[in-house]
């Protein structure tokens, strides 16, 4: 019996929460979006559905494609402070173009900015110039042209070395070529190309040499033979303006030629009248 009471009790408490949703669901006003839903679709006749072009899935991103990349850069920023300055240091002389630490790390991989050992040491660097802001290749002669070159070199009478020329821009070495050939400068090589020495051949450059350079000068006894000269210069170090040698060989070759050609000219022309002697009704 008590089972049964708590059975009906529990069927008659069901009943009641269903009495209860309904009253609150009756009580509530429609949604908005349904009342426009009906009138919109009232209004309006339903359109076929438009047909679904077969669009190709988008390609899916695979990380592995950039990891050769990443390596290289890894390996950059890893490496010593001395080769990272090097590096932007030949991105700075090649581009000549006053960069931020952002460009640097864009251009050559080196962050300056997290490695405060290549920031300070790129700051005190003597080929670098630093504003505050930007880094810029720093030559030791500041040129830009032809021009300025030749005005340097004719300010410094007793010669400028061509190794504190090369870096101050990119076409300076065939310019010093041009002006050597134009007769504007003199350059004075040796088998060592560092020792380079570039004077200037300007008539209005006052040359002032001491006398005992002079005395030694007369006082040294040349050989007579300009082949022993060449030679002397060559164990000295110093490259000969010419080579007598070469130009003797050259001579022997031509005179032994111009030899041949007379020979066979005269021994033509031998022949040529002794032909010609037992015919002179010819000549009648």
């Amino acid at each position: 019996m008590d089972l049964s009471k708590k059975l009906d009790k529990f069927k008659q408490q069901q009943a009641n929460c269903q009495s209860t949703l309904a009253k609150v669901a009756a009580s509530r006003p429609p949604p908005k979006s349904s009342t426009i839903t009906t009138s919109s679709s009232s209004s309006k006749k339903p359109q076929a559905p438009a047909p679904s072009l077969a669009q190709p899935p988008p390609p899916q991103l695979k990380f592995s494609n950039d990891t050769e990349r990443l390596q290289h850069i890894n390996s950059i920023r890893k490496s010593a402070v001395g080769a990272q300055i090097k590096r932007v240091i030949d991105l700075l002389f090649e581009t000549r173009q006053a960069l931020t630490p952002a460009e640097i790390n864009e251009a050559c991989y080196v962050d300056i900015n997290a490695n405060k050992g290549v920031f300070e040491s790129l700051k005190k660097n003597v080929k670098v110039n630093y504003d505050g802001h930007r880094f810029c290749y720093k030559s030791k002669h500041d040129l830009k042209d032809k021009h300025e070159l030749l005005v340097l070199i004719r300010k410094a009478p007793e010669g400028v070395a061509v190794i504190d020329l090369k870096d101050a821009y990119p076409s300076v070495l065939d310019d010093l070529q041009e002006l050597k050939a134009s007769g504007d400068v003199w350059l004075l090589s040796n088998y060592d190309s560092q020792e380079d020495i570039v004077y200037p051949n300007d008539p209005k450059v006052k040359i002032k040499v001491d006398e005992d350079v002079k005395q030694l000068y007369r006082e040294i006894e040349l050989p007579k033979d300009m082949v022993d000269i060449e030679k002397d210069l060559q164990k000295n170090g110093m490259k000969p303006a010419t080579n007598t040698a070469k130009r003797k060989a050259a001579m022997q070759v031509q005179g032994a030629q111009s030899k041949q050609k007379q020979k066979k000219k005269r021994e033509f022309t031998k022949r040529t009248r002794l032909t010609n002697a037992h015919m002179p009704e010819l000549f009648k």
